[in-house]
C-alpha cells in the first residue's frame, strides 16, 4: 500500500508531502522545520531516503537539505540549478526508484521558475500521481513574475505549456499534488479546492479550457503585489539553509523592552486584535498570531531590524517563532509573555477603539474624518468607499506622511490587516479607529461604494 501523506503549512498556503509504502519514505518540497517530517517517520516506521525539490521556492526556506543531511538522504535537486551545495543533480527525463515500489519520474514543468520541475510517482497497479509544485495548482497556475518583470512574458506562456505537457502524459484520473495554491502568494489566483486530478483541471482550470492569449492576458492582468520577503528566499535557498534554531528566546523585562521600541527595534503583541486595541505597551506592533502573521510581519518588516515577540503563553510565542525561522528570520532578540501590564511597568499603556462599517457611516454624518484603506491595489480597484484613502498595507511604512492629522479610520477586508496598520499608527502618534468589520458590509451599512 502506497501512501501520500500531506503536510500542510497554511499559514503560508503551502504543502510538503510524505509518500510512504510502508516501510521506505521520499518527501517533495520539505518546509524549514523539519521536526514535523521526521516526527511523522518516526510514528510509522519510516526510512526517508530521497528528497525532491520541485524548485527554488521564492515563498519559503527549505528544509530539504537539512532533512537530507539528518536522514542520509539523497537531495534532488534541479542540475539546471546554481546552488552552492551539493546535491544530486536530476532533469526532465530521469526516474529514480525509492524503495522496491516507487518509481519517480521528473518531468521538466517551466513556468513558475525556468527549472521546475513536477514529479510523477509511478507504482505497477495503481495510477499515477504528480506533484505539481508551483505549476499546475487546483483552478491556478503558479505566477511567473517572481523571478522578475523582465522574465514573466516568457514564463507566463512556458507555463501554458508545461500545464499542457502534463495534461497530455497523465491519464485523467491521476492525482494533482501542488506545492502553492492554499492561500500561498505563489499562485496566481486563489483557490478553495483541497483535492483535484488531471481531468478535474481540463474542466475547471483557466491554463487548461482557454486559449493561451486569453490565459496569458487574464492571469498578467490579475497579478497584485506579493510579500517582499520573497527576494530573500530564492539567495537562502540556493546557498542551502541549516536546520532552524528553535530554542527559547531570552525573557525580557519592562525595561528592556521600552528601550528596544526606543531604539527602533520591533517590539511585536501577538495577542488578537481585540485584545491588542484594548490595552497594549505603546509602541508595539500588532500582529495577531490567529492571522497570516509571518507573512505580513515578514512583508512589512525593514529585513535585519531586530526582533522582539510578546505573547500570552509561551507557546503562542513558539508558534511564531516557528512561523517565523519558515520565512528566514532565524532570530528572536528577546521574548515576554503574560499581560500588558506585566509588560510595561510604570509606563502607560495604549489604547484604541474598534468599530464596524455601520459606527463609520454615522460618524461622517458628524465629524470630517479621514478613511485610510489598506488592502491592495486590485481589492481597491474592484470596489472602494468613495473619499477614501488608499494606502496597501505594506506601504503604509513608507508612506505614513501622507497619513493626514485628525482622526484616522483605518479598514481593511475583514479586519486583520487593518489592526496592524492601526497599531502602525497608533505608534506614530496618530489617533485611530480600527474598522474590524468584513468590507463587504459597507454598503449596506450606508457607505457610499464605487469601482474603478
Amino acid at each position: 500500500m502506497i501512501e501520500i501523506i500531506a503536510i500542510d503549512t497554511p499559514s503560508l498556503g503551502d504543502r510538503s508531502y510524505l509518500v510512504e509504502d510502508g516501510e521506505t519514505a521520499f518527501v517533495v518540497d520539505p518546509q524549514r522545520d523539519i521536526d514535523r517530517v521526521l516526527d511523522l517517520a518516526h510514528v510509522r516506521g519510516l526510512r526517508i531516503t530521497d528528497v525532491f525539490e520541485t524548485h527554488i521556492h521564492n515563498d519559503y526556506v527549505t528544509g530539504g537539505l537539512a532533512l537530507a543531511r539528518v536522514t542520509g538522504a539523497t537531495y534532488h535537486v534541479n542540475a539546471a540549478d546554481p546552488v552552492s551545495f551539493a546535491r544530486a543533480p536530476i532533469e526532465d527525463g530521469n526516474v529514480i526508484d525509492v524503495g522496491p515500489h516507487m518509481h519517480v519520474r521528473a518531468l521538466a514543468t517551466p513556468g513558475h521558475t525556468f527549472t521546475h520541475l513536477s514529479y510523477v510517482l509511478e507504482v505497477l497497479g495503481r495510477v499515477p500521481a504528480v506533484f505539481t509544485g508551483g505549476s499546475l495548482l487546483y483552478g491556478s497556475t503558479g505566477r511567473p513574475d517572481l523571478l522578475g518583470r523582465a522574465h514573466t512574458g516568457e514564463l507566463v506562456k512556458r507555463q501554458y505549456a508545461s500545464a499542457h505537457r502534463l495534461a497530455a502524459v497523465l491519464p485523467d484520473d491521476a492525482r494533482v499534488y501542488p506545492a502553492h495554491g492554499f492561500g500561498s502568494f505563489c499562485s496566481a489566483t486563489p483557490s478553495d479546492a483541497g483535492q483535484s486530478t488531471i481531468g478535474r483541471e481540463k474542466q475547471v482550470n483557466p491554463v487548461l479550457t482557454q486559449q493561451e492569449h486569453d490565459y496569458v492576458d487574464a492571469l498578467l492582468a490579475g497579478l497584485d503585489a506579493y510579500p517582499a520577503y520573497y527576494a530573500h528566499m530564492g539567495p537562502a535557498n540556493r546557498v542551502g539553509p541549516d536546520a532552524p534554531d528553535l530554542a527559547e528566546p531570552k525573557t525580557a523585562d519592562p525595561a528592556e523592552l521600552r528601550s528596544r521600541i526606543e531604539a527602533g527595534e520591533w517590539v511585536v503583541d501577538l495577542r488578537s486584535r481585540t485584545a491588542f486595541a484594548a490595552r497594549h505597551v505603546a509602541g508595539t506592533l500588532n500582529f495577531g498570531a490567529d492571522g497570516s502573521f509571518a507573512t505580513y510581519l515578514g512583508w512589512l518588516i525593514p529585513w535585519g531590524t531586530p526582533l522582539s515577540l510578546l505573547g500570552d503563553t509561551a507557546a503562542q510565542v513558539a508558534d511564531a517563532q516557528r512561523e517565523l525561522v519558515r520565512i528566514g528570520i532565524d532570530r528572536v532578540e528577546a521574548a515576554a509573555t503574560g499581560t500588558p501590564e506585566a509588560w510595561s511597568g510604570a509606563a502607560r499603556l495604549g489604547s484604541f477603539p474598534r468599530a464596524d462599517f455601520s459606527e463609520l457611516a454615522m460618524v461622517r454624518h458628524h465629524r470630517p474624518v479621514t478613511i485610510l484603506d489598506v488592502r491592495r491595489n486590485l481589492e481597491w480597484t474592484q470596489n472602494h468607499i468613495d473619499g477614501a484613502l488608499h494606502i496597501p498595507l505594506h506601504e503604509l511604512l513608507d508612506r505614513l506622511g501622507e497619513v493626514p492629522v485628525g482622526e484616522v479610520w483605518v479598514h481593511c477586508q475583514a479586519g486583520y490587516r487593518a489592526s496592524i496598520a492601526a497599531s502602525v499608527l497608533a505608534a506614530a502618534g496618530h489617533q485611530v479607529v480600527a474598522v474590524d468589520d468584513e468590507f463587504d458590509r459597507a454598503a449596506s451599512a450606508g457607505l457610499p461604494v464605487t469601482a474603478g
